[in-house]
């Protein structure tokens, strides 16, 4: 409570500020004031009705009575629409020279000055029979000179001995409100520094207002904008405009942009119930007040609110402007009547700080409005009365404290972001860990994938070779010579070599053609199978069909791993097949597609028992790299002979596998 408590005191501060402000240095209500050794003294003020629009004198012989000033002519004639005359008598009361002093040496009256609250609509001021000032327009769209305080000095060519004259002639629609302000006569000192006042009270004052308004609903509006669902901000903002739109009633000096004065006060009166409809919503929704069925019921209030004051004839235009008037100002009675319950009275919570606040708020401008109620028709007490000081310490108190609220909300923020920082900091402590463990358990597996690897590859091509040179010693009808068992040994050393090779050969080049890709392998097995009797047939494609960017040939790890498949295939027909006759074919039977085919001769096998035994390590070795290349596999065996079939599709690139397993 106790920023509330600042709060308030901010509050009461800045209230006495504008109080103690030019606004009160002269209050002086009196028509006359001293001037030098000389009082002017107003005689009498009346008022007649003139029979046509014509600001010239003279002015009307007839129907004169007398008039109390400020002056509103609807109240003595309610009908009466167009202009009025007001007739100021007065007259300079000097006092009587003291005995001994020469009378004609007696210095000239000090000068009167003439000051007036404002005229309504507009006029014009004559001293005697001669024009003082008057407004630019006297005809629609007239001036606007009903809030505008001003003073003379009346010229003394003009003024008289005895009894002088002061007309002001006033114009302006009966629903306006029309007549004459509080009028005063004096020294030049003192209706200046009582004007000067007035000029606070009346101009500077909403001006501050209006430039506060516009102030908060850029502001305001701009953070909604940024913040789609604070609608808080968006509400008041919205209502910060409409209250500056309704201050440019008294503060315009001319009808601009409106055709007249009739329709400006229907603009003003229809931003009136814009801004009380926002202060109910904003209510709502800085209260949290879930009130669905009562924003309608406003909505449609503030609907017909505003048909009635567009649609109101002219000649009715007073009573309607006044009842819509009334009723705003009732809506915004009791929506700060049933804040205060809201905010002091809450139900199933504790009191809420910036609640209360608000509705200390709201009090100040009820009780502005429950006086503003007895004055509905004066509008030169409306213009005058504690709505001018009330209106600038209201919207500055508002913005402080959304303000206030907005820097909590930007401190949550930050607490937030804080909070937040932290949890990832220690979410990415865990998962660093989390990953330095899978980091272990993936060079565990690539290092048992590589074994295998090594193991496949082992048997393929080393494992190969010596299973050929042990079935070419077991089969030679005689003992061979040491320099055959050389070859043998060397032949398995390239294979060990050709294994070292392909083993970092992730990065090597695709061959050419067809006929560089299977040479290696077609040199070593040609002549093998040449040792054991067997022929051979090699069907490969001249050339590729396209690039490896094309999709027309297969890359580097592809050709690896098909040529360990048919290597593999070769190697099962030297050790089970007995066959006297091998075909070996590589094709492109379509450009993205790849074939290679083992055939031979030899005695075959059943394929699904072996499958079922799961004991042929070659086998299982090609049917895991057909898995792997992503390549469809067959066998196909009978009596008559075996064929081992693989197809690719190219530019599909190997399948996702684990590391390692492109190598095997």
């Amino acid at each position: 409570m106790q920023a509330g408590a600042y709060l308030l005191a901010l509050l009461l501060v800045l209230l006495f500020v504008l109080l103690a402000g030019p606004a009160m240095a002269q209050t002086a209500p009196a028509s006359t004031l001293q001037a030098g050794s000389c009082k002017a003294q107003i005689l009498h003020v009346d008022a007649a009705r003139a029979s046509a629009l014509n600001p010239q004198l003279p002015a009307p012989s007839e129907g004169w009575e007398p008039v109390t000033l400020p002056d509103l002519w609807t109240q003595r004639w309610p009908a009466h629409d167009g202009a009025v005359w007001y007739r100021i008598a007065w007259q300079r009361s000097c006092a009587s020279p003291q005995p001994g002093l020469d009378t004609e040496s007696t210095a000239p009256p000090e000068p009167i000055a003439l000051g007036i609250d404002g005229i309504s609509v507009a006029g014009a001021v004559y001293v005697n029979h001669d024009l003082l000032w008057s407004d630019a327009s006297l005809v629609e769209p007239l001036s606007r000179s009903w809030n505008v305080p001003r003073w003379w000095l009346l010229p003394e060519s003009l003024l008289q001995p005895g009894v002088n004259t002061i007309w002001v002639y006033a114009v302006g629609h009966r629903a306006l409100s029309p007549g004459l302000g509080q009028l005063r006569l004096g020294s030049p000192q003192e209706v200046a520094q009582v004007q000067a006042g007035k000029q606070w009270r009346q101009r500077t004052v909403y001006f501050v207002n209006a430039v506060l308004c516009a102030m908060a609903g850029v502001l305001f509006f701009s953070i909604w904008l940024l913040q789609r669902k604070a609608r808080t901000y968006g509400w008041f903002a919205l209502m910060a405009l409409c209250w500056m739109l309704y201050l440019s009633t008294y503060l315009a000096g001319s009808q601009w942009p409106w055709p007249d004065s009739l329709t400006r006060a229907r603009f003003s009166l229809v931003a009136l119930l814009g801004y009380v409809l926002s202060v109910c919503i904003f209510t709502f929704r800085f209260g949290a007040q879930k009130l669905p069925w009562v924003e309608r019921f406003l909505w449609l209030l503030a609907f017909v609110g505003a048909a009635v004051t567009c649609l109101v004839p002219a000649e009715h235009a007073r009573q309607g402007f006044s009842l819509v008037w009334q009723g705003a100002t009732a809506v915004f009675l009791v929506n700060g009547l049933q804040f205060q319950v809201h905010a002091w009275f809450p139900r199933k919570r504790p009191r809420n700080l910036a609640h209360i606040l608000l509705a200390c708020i709201w009090l100040l401008l009820t009780l502005v409005a429950l006086n503003n109620l007895y004055s509905v028709l004066d509008r030169w007490q409306v213009a005058r009365d504690w709505a001018a000081l009330s209106g600038v310490l209201v919207i500055g108190l508002l913005m402080l404290l959304l303000g206030g609220q907005l820097v909590r909300q930007m401190h949550e923020v930050r607490r937030f972001n804080r909070e937040l920082k932290v949890g990832v900091e220690s979410a990415r402590s865990e998962l660093a860990q989390a990953l330095q463990r899978e980091h272990v358990q993936a060079l565990e597996n690539a290092k048992l994938q590589e074994r295998m690897a090594l193991a496949h590859d082992l048997h393929d091509g080393l494992g190969g070779a010596l299973v050929r040179s042990m079935a070419l010693v077991e089969q030679a009808d005689e003992t061979i010579s040491s320099a055959r068992v050389l070859s043998l040994l060397k032949s398995m050393r390239d294979d060990l070599n050709q294994l070292i090779d392909y083993g970092s050969s992730a990065g090597a080049s695709v061959p050419d053609t067809p006929v560089q890709w299977a040479a290696p392998l077609r040199h070593r097995i040609t002549r093998i199978l040449d040792e054991i009797g067997v022929q051979t047939h090699w069907s490969i494609a001249a050339q590729w069909q396209g690039s490896v960017e094309e999709g027309k040939r297969p890359n580097a790890l592809q050709c690896l791993l098909l040529t360990r498949l048919v290597e593999e295939a070769l190697s099962n027909v030297i050790k089970h097949s007995h066959a006297s006759k091998v075909r070996v074919e590589y094709s492109q039977p379509r450009p993205n597609q790849l074939l290679v085919r083992v055939e031979d001769d030899g005695v075959g096998f059943d394929v699904q028992a072996v499958q079922r035994a799961g004991q042929s390590v070659g086998m299982r070795s090609m049917a895991a790299r057909a898995e792997r290349l992503g390549a469809s596999f067959s066998v196909q065996s009978s009596p008559a002979g075996t064929m081992v079939t693989a197809v690719l599709q190219l530019g599909a690139g190997l399948p996702a596998a684990a590391p390692g397993a492109a190598a095997r």
